[in-house]
């Protein structure tokens, strides 16, 4: 009988995915001790206690069934609130809002609700790794655009316009960035929407660290114009900011017809969001502000230490103001960042992710997470110190 080969019977765009750059060093993480991880991208502290207590209640309560496709209307109204509050934005609750098993499965239902086979999506790079990844299972094409470190990682609109074509559909942005922790200025974000206008292009804004940010006024796309609303798909959730990642609760904003097209894919693959973590959300913007500001106030203090500290070995790196990463440049080590995130986990246990992970524009950058404890964060300066000095 015919052996039949381990990706044959895979469809070609599944196939043809890049493993995860990220999981390659956790799996080997997982086999060693002693480990000072700087590399996962996920709040070191609990959810807060009010959150996690509306959590239980649900439970307690018996609300334990499916809720509406687009989620509870009260957790919609609450979204639509806080982005009003907030941004001065304005989402109709009924129809312009849907409750999402985190931002990654609203980036699924974006792009599998607006791509066309062969559609080109323009996204600046280094870049979190799933969004070229959900393009290409939409069918589309990801058009990478490296930032730059002059640019302090910010996009140049110009390198935009030069890379629209007539299958250009979306313009992405996810501002605060991971893996770089830049941010976007108001200039900037203007210009990007002139381009998005002229081209008649949708434009999908990814803000789930819109709140974790460091002497920056966030700048929500949709709400720089009343009418870029009708262009704009808004990304959002409560893993980063409420430090509820294993809730997986997100959400989606935009114009109806789009929303209702993302329904429409949503109850068929998932029927709705967990209703466990929807009634955790709503009491998060209730009561989670207190513990958002205390959060972002000890990232702020780990962001300095981290900074100043490679820095000081040698490692130049740029000012993050938002989100909870460092982008060192490695080029004083002598390595590439593969080689550099391996040897240092192998010599003195510190875990970071080589920037080639994230796409055009990595190379020779490692991301280190300050989302750890403020002594781990010491000790691993201080392994890493160890480390320069002998490849240094």
């Amino acid at each position: 009988m015919q052996e039949v080969s381990n990706t044959e019977r895979l469809a070609r765009r599944v196939a043809d995915l890049k493993p995860s750059g990220i999981r390659k060093f956790f799996d080997i993480v997982a086999t060693m001790k002693d480990v000072i991880s700087l590399g996962i991208g996920e709040p070191d502290f609990t959810t807060p206690k009010p959150i996690l207590d509306a959590g239980i209640r649900s439970l307690q309560n018996g609300e334990t069934h499916y809720t509406s496709n687009h989620g509870k209307l009260e957790l919609r109204q609450g979204i639509a609130d806080n982005l009003k509050k907030l941004y001065q934005v304005k989402y109709n609750p009924a129809e312009e809002i849907v409750a999402t098993v985190g931002v990654s499965e609203a980036l699924y239902l974006t792009f599998t609700a607006i791509l066309e086979p062969g559609d080109e999506v323009i996204i600046p790079t280094p870049c979190f790794v799933s969004y070229q990844a959900e393009v290409i299972l939409a069918g589309g094409v990801p058009v990478e655009i490296p930032a730059r470190l002059e640019n302090n990682f910010t996009i140049d609109p110009d390198d935009i316009r030069k890379a629209i074509t007539p299958r250009t559909r979306v313009i992405f942005i996810g501002y605060p960035s991971n893996p770089t922790g830049a941010v976007a200025p108001r200039e900037v974000m203007l210009e990007i929407a002139k381009i998005a206008d002229k081209h008649d292009l949708i434009v999908v804004s990814d803000e789930i660290y819109d709140r974790l940010v460091y002497n920056f006024d966030h700048v929500c796309f949709p709400a720089l114009d009343e009418g870029l609303k009708h262009r704009t798909i808004l990304l959002g959730g409560f893993s980063k900011d409420y430090a509820m990642t294993g809730w997986r609760i997100g959400y989606a904003c935009g114009p109806s017809d789009i929303i209702q097209g993302m329904v429409r894919i949503h109850q068929y693959t998932i029927m709705s969001a967990p209703t466990t973590a929807q009634d955790a959300a709503i009491e998060a913007l209730k009561t989670g502000e207190p513990y958002v500001l205390e959060m972002v106030a000890e990232y702020d203090r780990r962001r300095q230490l981290l900074v100043n500290g490679l820095n000081r070995l040698g490692l130049s790196t740029f000012e993050p103001r938002g989100a909870f990463y460092t982008f060192p440049n490695i080029k004083a080590s002598g390595m590439d960042d593969e080689t550099f995130a391996e040897t240092l986990l192998r010599e003195e246990g510190v875990a970071v992710v080589p920037g080639n992970a994230f796409g055009p524009g990595g190379d020779g950058f490692v991301r280190a997470c300050y989302a750890t404890e403020y002594s781990k964060i010491e000790e691993a300066l201080h392994r890493m110190e160890r480390f320069m000095s002998r490849h240094g």
